[in-house]
C-alpha cells in the first residue's frame, strides 16, 4: 500500500508541480520573468521621471535590459518625448541609472545627419552623415568628428548608440538608407573602415555600439516603418562583408536585425523572425558571439504580418536577444509583454535555453561597458 502512494507521487504529484508555474526549471516565477526583463528595451513617453511613472516601476520590477529615447512622437513631430535639450537630458538619465542598482542600457538613435536625436536645435552638437563622411573620405576627420559625438553621448548619460549603419548603398532608389544619407558608400571596405572608426569612438567613451540592419537594408525598395520589404531580387552576400570584416576584427558587441524578407536566406520569415538569418548565417557561418537586438518589433513589416505571441516567439527562437519596443508606432504594455513571454516559456513554445543564453550575452555586454 505504501509502495503504491510512493509511486502515485511519482508519477503524478511531481509532474504537476514542475508544470504549476511556481518553478520551471529550476527558476522561480519571479525570477524567470526578471531574466524576461532583461531581455527587454522599451520606450517610453516622459522626458522626466515622476513617482507614478510606469517606466521606473517596470526597471524595478522586472529589471529591465534598457530604455529607448527619441526627442519627439512619431505621430506629432512637434512634441516632446525624452530629449528637450542637454539640461533636461542629463537628469532624465541620471534619474534612470539612480533607480536601479541593475545594468541598464540607454539606448539613442545618433547616426548624424538626418536620424539624430541629439540635435542642433536642441543645443547638441552638428553631426554629419554616414554618407558626407564617407564622400569626403577623411580618415582624421571621421575620427574627430566620431570622438565628439561620442564624447557628447557619454556626458548626457547614454551609454548604447544605434549606430552605425553599415548597409551599403547599392540601391539609389531606396530612400530609407541611401535617401537619407544613412551610408558610407557602396564599398564594403569604405564602410567597414568608417564603421570601425565610430564604433572605436563609442567604445572609448564607454558606449555600446550597435551595426545595423543585418543582413543588409540598402538594396531595399521599400521601409519595414511602412510594411512587408521582400529584398530576395536585389540583396546580394557583398552586403554581409562590412559585417564579416568588423566581427573579424572582435569589435562587434551588439548587431541589430533588419525586417527584410529574402526568399534566398528563408522561404518563410523576415530575417528578425529567421533562424536561419540569425542564428545559422550570423552566429553559426559568419562566428558572432555577441548580442543580438530586434530592429523595433512595432514597425508595420511584422505588426501587420504576425500577433505580439507570434513574433515574440519567433524571434527568441530564431536567435534575438534583445526585443526593441520603441512604442513610437505603438503601445505595448510591459506586463502583458512579459505574461506574454513567460507563458510561452512555461507551455515550451519558447525554449527557455534561449532565454539563458541571451542573459549570458546581454551580462557580457554588461561586464564591458555598464556593470561597474
Amino acid at each position: 500500500m505504501i509502495l503504491k502512494k510512493i509511486i502515485w507521487i511519482l508519477l503524478f504529484i511531481i509532474p504537476l508541480y514542475a508544470q504549476s508555474g511556481t518553478v520551471t526549471s529550476g527558476y522561480s516565477e519571479e525570477a524567470l520573468k526578471k531574466m524576461i526583463g532583461r531581455m527587454l528595451v522599451i520606450g517610453f513617453d516622459e522626458e522626466r521621471l515622476s513617482s507614478d511613472s510606469a517606466i521606473a516601476s517596470d526597471i524595478i520590477k522586472y529589471e529591465l535590459g534598457g530604455v529607448i529615447l527619441f526627442d519627439r512622437f512619431f505621430t506629432e513631430r512637434t512634441k516632446v518625448k525624452n530629449i528637450r535639450d542637454p539640461q533636461q537630458l542629463k537628469k532624465l538619465t541620471a534619474q534612470l541609472q539612480e533607480i536601479t542598482s541593475k545594468p541598464l542600457l540607454i539606448a539613442i538613435d545618433q547616426e548624424g545627419g538626418k536620424v539624430a536625436r541629439l540635435k542642433e536645435s536642441y543645443g547638441f552638437a552638428l553631426t554629419e552623415s554616414a554618407a558626407e563622411i564617407g564622400t569626403r573620405d577623411d580618415v582624421m576627420f571621421a575620427r574627430e568628428t566620431y570622438r565628439s559625438l561620442a564624447k557628447e553621448l557619454s556626458v548626457n548619460g547614454i551609454n548604447c548608440d544605434f549606430a552605425p549603419v553599415v548597409d551599403l548603398s547599392v540601391n539609389l532608389e531606396n530612400k530609407v538608407i541611401y535617401g537619407l544619407g544613412r551610408s558610407y558608400g557602396s564599398s564594403p571596405e569604405q564602410v567597414s573602415k568608417y564603421a570601425g572608426i565610430f564604433m572605436n569612438a563609442l567604445k572609448e567613451e564607454g558606449v555600446v555600439s550597435v551595426l545595423k540592419h543585418f543582413p543588409g537594408h540598402g538594396s531595399s525598395l521599400g521601409d519595414s516603418h511602412e510594411g512587408f520589404v521582400d529584398v530576395s531580387d536585389t540583396w546580394s552576400e557583398i552586403e554581409l562583408r562590412p559585417y564579416a570584416e568588423l566581427i573579424r576584427q572582435g569589435s562587434v558587441d551588439m548587431i541589430m536585425t533588419a525586417h527584410v524578407f529574402n526568399r534566398h536566406l528563408d522561404k518563410t520569415y523576415p530575417a528578425t523572425l529567421s533562424h536561419n538569418v540569425n542564428t545559422k548565417l550570423l552566429r553559426e557561418k559568419m562566428g558572432y558571439e555577441g548580442v543580438i537586438i530586434s530592429d523595433d518589433l512595432q514597425m508595420k513589416a511584422i505588426e501587420k504580418q504576425y500577433t505580439l505571441k507570434e513574433t515574440i516567439i519567433l524571434a527568441i527562437n530564431s536567435g534575438v536577444d534583445m526585443l526593441l519596443f520603441g512604442n513610437q508606432l505603438g503601445d505595448q504594455d510591459t506586463d502583458e509583454l512579459i505574461d506574454v513571454i513567460y507563458k510561452q516559456v512555461r507551455s515550451n513554445k519558447i525554449d527557455l535555453s534561449s532565454i539563458t543564453k541571451a542573459n549570458e550575452r546581454i551580462k557580457t555586454l554588461h561586464s564591458k561597458y555598464v556593470d561597474h
